[in-house]
């Protein structure tokens, strides 16, 4: 195997022996002078071939050994879901992880809500989150909530079926509301919105989880983020007004009424794209 690009010291670009290009991951195959031939292939630990744009940043972005993790945690899903997963799922979930840490982190206590619903409704997805979040702590030395649980059984469950089903929307599909919400985005904040970007990727990864959740009544509604989501609505008013009418098209269309806490985190996504689209502007 041929390896052309370093991504990190533990992920790179390679050739396998039919010239196929793939990202695979392994201690240290990034460190030597690119390109070089790797003979030692058990040093590889994980490979991808056909890799997604997007996902290019997030490899840079995210430690590998939260893709490690999120591998392991894909895997044993294989095994107890009678249900073929999105191939992407490694990367969106091992996104998660590292969003869960940073909120952990720099969000003082912000959390999602554990729900026995969706305990009752996916127990085999739930097993694997219990599983996932005993398996993060022992490795990260960290400390996240029992609520992620539910957080990574909803990753699952949105992976095996991401498109939206109601025979009342049977018309419309995720990615038609996706693009409306970003119209919205790009109305209120004069902004032309770079759909190529990796925060922009993240946005509609978040907007298709938030339209299943909408749809099935499994929203977010935990009532201990009221006070960030007043300091953020007093502090960015026009990030809410946004994500609000978001939250109002989506409502509208799918006859729901979404709670505090989606709008609340909504808005963080919102602010994200805001301010990479603002900052190249002023570029």
């Amino acid at each position: 195997m041929k390896v052309v690009k370093k991504i990190n010291n533990n992920v790179a670009v390679c050739l396998d022996n039919k010239g196929d290009e793939l990202v695979a991951f392994g201690k240290g195959i990034g460190f030597p002078k690119m390109p070089y031939e790797l003979t030692d292939l058990s040093k590889i630990s994980m490979t991808f071939y056909k890799l997604n744009f997007h996902y290019y940043q997030l490899l840079k972005e995210i430690p590998a050994e939260i893709f490690e993790i999120s591998a392991t945690i894909v895997n044993e899903a294989q095994q107890l879901i009678p249900h073929a997963l999105n191939p992407n799922l490694v990367f969106t979930l091992a996104d998660h992880i590292h969003f869960a840490i940073t909120r952990l982190n720099d969000y003082d206590g912000l959390q999602l809500p554990f729900s026995y619903d969706v305990e009752q409704l996916y127990p085999a997805e739930t097993k694997v989150g219990y599983d996932a979040v005993k398996m993060i702590n022992k490795q990260l030395k960290i400390n996240l909530p029992t609520s992620e649980v539910t957080a990574i059984a909803m990753h699952l469950v949105n992976s095996q079926s991401p498109e939206i089903s109601s025979a009342d929307t049977a018309t419309l599909n995720s990615d038609d509301l996706i693009e409306q919400a970003t119209k919205i985005i790009e109305q209120q904040f004069d902004i032309v919105i770079n759909r190529k970007s990796f925060t922009y990727n993240r946005f509609t990864m978040h907007v298709r989880y938030y339209i299943k959740r909408v749809q099935e009544q499994e929203q977010i509604t935990e009532n201990d983020n009221e006070v960030l989501f007043n300091t953020m609505k007093d502090e960015e008013p026009q990030i809410y007004i946004g994500a609000k009418r978001i939250a109002d098209y989506i409502d509208d269309i799918l006859k729901t009424k979404s709670t505090q806490d989606e709008i609340f985190y909504l808005m963080i996504y919102v602010k994200r794209i805001v301010n990479q689209e603002t900052g190249r502007k002023k570029e």
